[in-house]
């Protein structure tokens, strides 16, 4: 959830070098102590976490051997105006065609500051900009009408489409004398336009239930989960929040907001209950941290101590610090990655980190100011076919210093998998490193190196990586 008196973060683009050709003129067997390697113990990742639907459609998204990619669609404080759900609709099959697998989009239903709210102060969940309340009918994205054909849209490029969930709190209630407080309390949710989920005091903490969950936040009215009404309307209903969400408006998944705010058996119910992806934004570098709340929600979780270990390496010459543990090293799984996103931008070596993201484990997200707007997007379109393609198998960690960093995907189901050199470095670098393939020539996928070297027959050979950027290396079919 993006804090009130957040502002979003600069981005500093960083210049790549231009890329250069060098010819390999050294074939000689690598000293024993030139690479060390490091396998990392986790589950193999060779498919997307989600359903991609049946059938096969031409120009439409079809999930390859390694996955699916998510795209954030949008960041915060998109234009007002109510256009941002045709915006975005617009984008779809340009998404679809790059490999993108399912949009993440903002909380959809009317918040308490109406066409100017970002969605994080919900007042009605069943208003998605059809309903005259709180100053407007149409929330700061557009109308229900245009909501409905955005899904319908991605639905069409075989694409999925996650909804925003915030459940923590409520806001745009009226006053209402409350007894477990003594005072007034802008708890009174009685006269919602859409009639759904009425709520007043009791719905809130503190009431019968208790004086607080795991967190209450920003002075807004704390949603009781303890309370069986609020459980009903949120995902036990016919009718409940989820089921409308998922039956009627047709999202397919869930990302939920400020998990810290109430316990992981929440999500666990709803998933339980209502079904689809889901993925619960828990702020916490801990990686324990990261996968008890992922096991006991049975969700996925962002990853955010891959987040905090890339921003060391990447932006403050650490390469190492990719030996740390991270969630997708746990369980990839319910590792969801990402470089960005409208909380939080702090990486600004962001191509490196995309490159990471997208040749490794878990489930990677694009943020959309990178994709539209701040980065190359022919660059990172080759690396999303890189990781739809070539991204397959179990992880080994080759070689890491300050400066570099060489990792093996190991390929999976006839799947050859890859090898990624990442170089943070003010020059070319060459390494020599064990690959998944004896005697066959391979490439550099993203077209950084000029060199088609053949393994040897133990499968070690020589590649390289320009200056401040990567390589990535599969057989060359």
């Amino acid at each position: 959830m993006k804090k009130t008196h957040f502002l979003v973060s600069m981005l500093v683009l960083t210049i790549f070098n231009a890329c250069q050709s060098r010819d390999e003129n050294d074939n000689e067997n690598p000293r024993s102590d030139e690479v060390h390697s490091k396998t990392v113990n986790v589950t193999t990742h060779d498919g997307r976490p989600f359903s991609t639907g049946s059938g096969s459609v031409s120009g439409k998204f079809v999930s390859g051997p390694g996955g699916g990619v998510l795209m954030q669609g949008f960041y915060w404080d998109v234009p007002e105006g109510g256009n941002w759900w045709n915006t975005v609709k617009d984008k779809l099959t340009a998404w679809s065609d790059s490999g993108i697998g399912a949009v993440w989009l903002p909380p959809a239903s009317k918040a308490q500051n109406g066409a100017y709210s970002m969605g994080y102060d919900p007042t009605d969940y069943y208003d998605f900009g059809n309903f005259n309340q709180n100053g407007s009918v149409e929330t700061r994205f557009g109308s229900r009408t245009e909501l409905e054909a955005l899904i319908t849209k991605a639905h069409a490029e075989n694409m999925q489409v996650y909804a925003d969930i915030v459940i923590n709190h409520n806001s745009g209630g009226q006053s209402q004398a409350n007894p477990f407080t003594g005072t007034n309390t802008w708890t009174d949710f009685s006269a919602i336009a859409s009639g759904k989920f009425p709520r007043s005091y009791n719905d809130f903490y503190k009431n019968s239930y208790g004086n607080n969950d795991e967190g209450a936040f920003g002075g807004f009215p704390d949603l009781c989960h303890a309370n069986p009404y609020v459980q009903g309307w949120l995902w036990g209903r016919d009718d409940s929040v989820g089921k409308y969400y998922k039956n009627v408006m047709k999202f397919d998944g869930w990302r939920f907001d400020y998990v810290k705010g109430f316990g992981p058996w929440v999500v666990n119910n709803w998933n339980a209950s209502v079904g689809g992806f889901s993925v619960g934004e828990l702020w916490d570098s801990n990686v324990n941290t990261l996968e008890w709340w992922a096991n006991n929600a049975n969700s996925s979780v962002f990853d955010f101590a891959a987040y905090y270990k890339m921003d060391e390496a990447f932006d403050n010459g650490n390469l190492n610090a990719l030996n740390d543990d991270m969630m997708w090293k746990r369980n990839p799984y319910k590792a969801v990655t990402f470089v960005a996103n409208h909380d939080t931008d702090i990486i600004n070596n962001k191509m490196p980190a995309y490159a990471y993201i997208l040749t490794h484990e878990g489930y990677p997200t694009i943020f959309y100011r990178d994709y539209e707007e701040w980065l190359n997007k022919q660059k990172l379109n080759n690396l999303i076919w890189i990781h739809n393609n070539k991204a397959t198998g179990n992880t080994s960690i080759l070689y890491t210093d300050n400066d570099e960093y060489i990792a093996r995907r190991n390929g999976y189901n006839g799947n050859p998998g890859l090898v990624v050199y990442i170089n943070n470095s003010s020059s070319w670098q060459e390494r020599w490193v064990e690959t998944n393939w004896s005697s066959k020539q391979i490439k550099d996928f993203t077209g950084n190196s000029t060199w088609y070297p053949t393994t040897q027959g133990d499968q070690w050979v020589k590649i390289q990586s320009p200056p401040n950027s990567y390589s990535i290396w599969s057989l060359n079919q």
